[in-house]
């Protein structure tokens, strides 16, 4: 938290309440900092700011403590709010929004990948003795959520953001996701792509919708049916080389979209430099 400037109370008492070593394949691990790589089955080495690999060969890690913390800060979660997780992962960040969220938050864990879903379902009922229950779901993170929510965390790079993590938003729910273009190429034994980009925390005002960049990240890309064309791959990738995400204020969808205006402008969506309009008193109506 020091090293990501961030002073949270409770967010302080959620990771000193969680065991990280619990949430982790069995040892030695293999760890990702700034010492460059080292692999150990010294557990107080977990708790300096590393990466931990959940799954080498797919690039899959237990998260970097100090962005995680800047990011869960930035979502300012409520005791009582309603949080989906889509790449869960293991469930250790899960683990600490549901802390946040309390006994009275609603909590679901997306991932993809089913060993990490058996290591999750068998630790976050022993993290989270005094709740919320977690539901952890087998599933593609871009059919969720199925219902309103005031929180959507996502732990993976992508180009764009799925349509219902957008839909299912409450007014005043957030969602903040990696946006991200995928970096490296495909060989014969290397099957996912790294991904490179920053933080976009959204915010759902009416049936508009508030944006601001956070800190350059770089994510695992994302699995499953992601369906962003490389033209609009392209064009990020040339808005992150032009600079200037600092300037967003807003992400306008559909035929609100003007690129004269927008730091980047995709297939129906992009990033804009005005503040948010909301068109719900002439009949729109968000999610509640």
């Amino acid at each position: 938290m020091a090293r990501a400037d961030v002073t949270d109370e409770a967010l302080e008492a959620a990771l000193t309440a969680l065991r990280r070593e619990d949430f982790l394949p069995e040892p030695p691990w293999v760890l990702y900092g700034d010492a460059g790589v080292e692999r150990t089955s010294d557990v107080s080495k977990l708790y300096h700011d590393v990466l931990v690999a959940l799954d080498r060969d797919r690039g899959v890690n237990n998260g970097s403590p100090s962005l995680h913390a800047a990011w869960i800060a930035a979502l300012a979660v409520k005791p009582g709010e309603r949080i989906v997780h889509i790449g869960a992962g293991s469930g250790y960040f899960t683990a600490i929004l549901a802390r946040l969220a309390g006994p009275t938050g609603r909590v679901t864990a997306v991932e993809i990948d089913p060993d990490l879903v058996a290591i999750a379902r068998r630790v976050l009922p022993r993290a989270l003795p005094e709740g919320p229950e977690v539901e952890v779901v087998t599933e593609d993170g871009c059919d969720w959520p199925r219902e309103p929510v005031d929180v959507v965390y996502v732990s993976f790079g992508i180009a764009a953001p799925c349509p219902l993590w957008l839909d299912r938003l409450v007014d005043g729910g957030r969602l903040l996701f990696p946006l991200c273009t995928p970096r490296g190429t495909l060989s014969a034994t290397r099957h996912w792509h790294g991904a490179e980009g920053i933080g976009l925390l959204v915010e759902r005002r009416g049936d508009g919708f508030a944006a601001r960049t956070l800190d350059r990240c770089g994510f695992v890309y994302a699995e499953g049916a992601t369906a962003v064309s490389w033209v609009d791959r392209d064009q990020l990738d040339q808005a992150f080389r032009r600079g200037g995400w600092g300037r967003v204020k807003s992400l306008v969808r559909g035929p609100a979209v003007d690129p004269k205006r927008c730091w980047y402008a995709g297939g129906g969506w992009g990033l804009c430099y005005d503040p948010p309009v909301s068109r719900v008193a002439d009949g729109g109506t968000p999610p509640s």
